[in-house]
């Protein structure tokens, strides 16, 4: 099962105990993913569609308990993607219908039927634990969160700009900040931040999911600490024996030009001492020295080693 099924699971199982939030969250359903539907013979039918046979038993059970009334569910089989199935929750009675819609207030004063592409009313989203429980339909109806292991995204798919602005609105009362994107002819609503992912899981009500992905997250953010210490380390690692060994270099070529014999005493000291101990750090190789000194004081003779072997080599390639 993947990590967004999981969620889904989750969520499927968490009921508030409000009848208003009921409502918000059968509002949010029905506008995601919810179609009318008119017959001469039985009127008109509300269906509920999804692929997520845990979502269909939350859409079942929250019309069960807020509206006590009879659904028929369905399974359809794509014939051309035989793992593909399709959970339709239907209400048939026309009555029912009615009383469903205006109670999630889908339906307008005069008593007109809303289409599919409807927004929910403010008045429903009114309070804060109906909010949380309005994202938790939007999600489970046409949400998706990728593996954390992998990347970090939520995302809600929406039918039209104006229900997309809505969610991101709702979800930002939150103080989460989601972005829309166009993506063919639907708007995606999208968090791509890892803590505000743990932040939206916390207003779905899915504490399991979130301490999931809050142990991914530690998880990864130890391991990009390590690589990021042991990079630091073997660049310094480089460096170091990088200097060494042209440190080691213009010694040698001072050596075998003028003699290290004819170089001030402090440097000549230096110098052998670099090569007795090619591998040893500035700090050590003070400590070695007959009158021990730092390694500002090590690096500042070796410097000057230095200037003196590119002078000879300057020297030598004008005699040329």
């Amino acid at each position: 099962m993947s990590f967004s099924s999981r969620v889904k699971d989750e969520l499927s199982r968490q009921f508030s105990p409000a009848r208003h939030c009921q409502i918000a969250e059968i509002a949010a359903i029905i506008s995601m993913c919810g179609r009318l539907k008119y017959e001469k013979e039985t009127g008109i039918s509300l269906k509920i569609h999804t692929e997520n046979v845990a979502v269909a038993r939350k859409y079942f059970t929250l019309l069960k308990k807020t509206f006590n009334i009879d659904t028929d569910v369905a399974i359809r089989r794509n014939v051309y993607l035989k793992k593909s199935r399709t959970y339709v929750i239907t209400i048939q009675n026309e009555s029912d219908v009615v009383n469903v819609v205006k109670a999630v207030k889908l339906m307008d004063e005069s008593g007109t039927l809303p289409g599919n592409h409807v927004m929910v009313s403010n008045m429903i989203i009114a309070n804060s634990c109906c909010k949380r429980a309005f994202i938790r339909g939007a999600f489970l109806a046409a949400g998706s969160i990728s593996d954390p292991e992998k990347f970090y995204h939520y995302e809600i798919v929406c039918s039209s700009q104006e229900k997309a602005e809505q969610i991101k609105q709702v979800i930002y009362s939150f103080h989460i900040d989601a972005k829309i994107v166009v993506r063919k002819k639907y708007f995606v609503v999208y968090i791509k931040e890892g803590s505000q992912i743990v932040d939206i899981l916390n207003v779905m009500e899915a504490p399991k999911a979130l301490m999931e992905l809050e142990n991914v997250r530690i998880l990864k953010e130890m391991r990009n600490s390590v690589n990021r210490q042991v990079n630091c380390e073997t660049a310094n690692i480089n460096k170091t024996v990088s200097a060494a060994v042209k440190q080691i270099e213009d010694i040698k070529y001072i050596s075998d030009t003028m003699g290290l014999g004819n170089l001030p005493e402090n440097l000549e000291e230096i110098a052998r001492v670099r090569l007795d101990n090619p591998e040893a750090p500035l700090k050590e190789l003070g400590t070695y020295l007959q009158n021990p000194v730092g390694k500002s004081g090590v690096n500042h003779r070796l410097r000057k080693l230095s200037k003196i072997a590119e002078e000879l080599r300057g020297n030598k390639e004008e005699k040329l």
